[in-house]
């Protein structure tokens, strides 16, 4: 069921945060953030690593004081993933971060205080070629907004959003994202879509303070998949108290359930029922967790009985049905190979096929290339 995504995204202009460009025509970026010490040098930088295997585009870090800013330096020269810096209020701690090779600043002009200070960091991010996040968050609004409003609203975060916005504009300043965050899904989508209408720069996608890994996970793919369908965002992250790898899974299988990127197997697998010729849940936690190496685009279906199970398996790179007396392999769309039912060889063998017909893609890729 080889189907082209039908979204078409909202047009926006394009920047660079380090080698990776946002908005335009580039593919939706995934982020996630750091949660342990900035200071600890070793322990973020390993976290980072771990954050960049998983497939994150671009990693943020909160440098909450010039320590931690000395620190980010030292963390820059040991990753090769574009950086964020996280920052509030200290506008000298965003013109350090800048001379130690920060690739984006998150920070809001209007919290930096005096003109002269917001001055100094926009004129630093112009020099050297660093855009500027605008982060609006609903439990962060201005005072005389929250006062305006009596509460947050998708109406007073794109006003603060348009603030922020304006000031960079005085200061003819266009390189910049802008995200417009909250926990509540309708308040995020209608701020985003409101926005979207107002200006041409690159959104950044999330519901802030989302929840757990299944509540937020959840969460996170009713609003951002609202607005991804509606062609609105160009980066995203997913905001789960959770482990910062698994905020970049969330976020890829979100982008490929949208046919927006590929990365990686997009499984097909039944709920199992009685029906079922081999333990579909045993098989399935099984794969996911030992083909998470593999980056190369492919469809695999696992599905228990021969009801559905060959008009899936016929449509994926590699499909397994299960049968009596024994499970059917398809490879391409065609019968290939029978595997017993519920062997102890099964997951080893499914396992092996499908590494083999991921580096045949890889192969024929490379030589699709060379003939290019």
């Amino acid at each position: 069921m080889h189907f082209e995504s039908p979204i078409k995204r909202r047009k926006s202009r394009q920047i660079m945060v380090g080698n990776v460009p946002v908005g335009g025509d580039a593919p939706i970026s995934v982020q996630s953030m750091t949660n342990t010490e900035t200071t600890d040098v070793e322990a973020t930088v390993g976290q980072i690593q771990r954050i960049q295997n998983a497939g994150a585009d671009i990693v943020r870090v909160s440098v909450p004081s010039m320590d931690a800013a000395e620190a980010f330096g030292e963390i820059r020269k040991q990753v090769d993933i574009p950086l964020v810096a996280d920052i509030h209020f200290d506008y000298r701690i965003a013109l350090r971060v800048a001379d130690l090779g920060v690739d984006c600043l998150r920070i809001n002009p209007g919290n930096i205080g005096r003109e002269k200070r917001i001055r100094a960091v926009v004129d630093k991010a112009r020099d050297m070629n660093i855009p500027i996040r605008i982060g609006v968050n609903a439990g962060s609004l201005e005072k005389d907004i929250q006062k305006k409003y009596g509460e947050p609203t998708p109406e007073a975060l794109v006003e603060s959003a348009l603030r922020h916005v304006e000031i960079l504009d005085s200061l003819d300043f266009q390189d910049f994202k802008v995200s417009v965050k909250a926990s509540d899904v309708f308040m995020a989508v209608a701020a985003y879509r409101g926005l979207a209408q107002q200006i041409d720069q690159p959104l950044h996608l999330g519901i802030t303070e989302a929840g757990g890994l299944r509540s937020g996970t959840v969460k996170s793919a009713v609003g951002l998949g609202a607005l991804l369908m509606d062609g609105i965002g160009d980066t995203l992250r997913i905001s789960l108290a959770a482990d910062p790898v698994e905020e970049v899974k969330v976020g890829w299988d979100l982008l490929k359930s949208l046919k927006l990127r590929s990365k990686g197997i997009n499984f097909i697998a039944c709920p199992s029922c009685s029906r079922q010729n081999f333990d579909v849940i045993k098989t399935m936690n099984e794969l996911e967790v030992r083909l998470e190496d593999i980056t190369t685009p492919m469809d695999v279906a696992v599905i228990g009985c021969v009801v559905n199970g060959p008009g899936e398996a016929k449509e994926a790179d590699i499909g397994l049905a299960g049968g009596t007396p024994n499970n059917l392999i398809y490879v391409d769309g065609e019968p290939n190979q029978k595997l017993k039912q519920n062997s102890d060889s099964l997951i080893d063998d499914l396992e092996r096929l499908i590494r083999k017909k991921a580096s045949d893609k890889e192969e024929a890729e490379k030589d699709l290339i060379v003939k290019v």
